[in-house]
C-alpha cells in the first residue's frame, strides 16, 4: 500500500481480537443464522459511522456486537434541548427481522417512556420493518422526544402534564435534561 503524504489516515473498526488458526483448531463454522445478524449490525455500524444523522451516535460494545450503546442529544427548540440521553440497544439472532430491545439508561420524563427506560414506540413493536436500521431507530426516538404521543402513554403522569399543564411538564423535562449531564443518574 502506498501512502501519500496528504492521504488521510485509514479508517477502521477495532473488533474483539480473533486469532488466526486453522479451521480444525477453531471448530465448526457458525451456522448462517448466527452469522447473519452480525453482518446486519456491522452494516448498520458502518452506515452510522460514515453518515451519522445529526444529534445521534451509536456503536456496538467492544466485547459484544449484539449490544450497542447510543446517545441521543435533545432536539433543538424542545424542552429536551441540551440533554444528553444514553440508551442501550440489545439485538438477538432474529435481527433485522425482529427489532432490538431499546432502553434509556438516562432517567427520562416523557409520555412514551416507561419508568424502567423502555419505550412505547410503534416501530419497535407492531410497525417494525426489516428495512429499519439503527440510524432509523435512533432518529425515530429523537423525533419522539420532539413530538410525544400522549394518547399512547407509557408514563401516565407525563402524558397528563403534557396535555393539561404544559408549563409543569416542561419544568420536569428540563430537570431531566440537567440530570442527563450527570453520568451516575442511570435507570436501574
Amino acid at each position: 500500500m502506498v501512502i501519500h503524504r496528504l492521504s488521510p489516515p485509514p479508517r477502521f473498526v477495532v473488533l474483539p481480537s480473533w486469532k488466526r488458526t486453522s479451521r480444525a483448531a477453531r471448530g465448526p463454522a457458525l451456522p448462517l443464522k448466527l452469522a447473519r445478524p452480525q453482518h446486519s449490525e456491522l452494516r448498520d455500524f458502518k452506515k452510522l459511522s460514515s453518515d451519522p444523522p445529526g444529534g445521534i451516535s451509536g456503536a456496538p460494545c467492544a466485547d459484544n456486537i449484539m449490544v450497542w450503546n447510543a446517545v441521543i442529544f435533545g432536539p433543538a427548540e424542545t424542552p429536551f434541548e441540551d440533554g444528553t440521553f444514553r440508551l442501550v440497544l440489545t439485538f438477538d439472532e432474529s435481527y433485522p427481522n425482529k427489532p432490538p430491545v431499546v432502553k434509556f439508561l438516562s432517567k427520562m420524563f416523557h409520555p412514551n417512556v416507561y419508568a424502567n427506560g423502555e419505550l412505547c414506540l410503534d416501530i419497535l413493536q407492531n410497525r417494525w420493518s426489516p428495512t429499519y436500521d439503527v440510524a432509523a431507530i435512533l432518529t425515530s426516538i429523537q423525533s419522539l422526544l420532539h413530538d410525544p404521543n400522549p394518547n399512547s402513554p407509557a408514563n401516565a403522569e407525563a402524558a397528563q402534564l403534557y396535555r393539561d399543564n404544559n408549563k409543569e411538564y416542561v419544568k420536569r423535562v428540563r430537570a431531566t435534561v440537567e440530570r442527563s449531564w450527570v453520568d451516575e443518574d442511570v435507570v436501574e
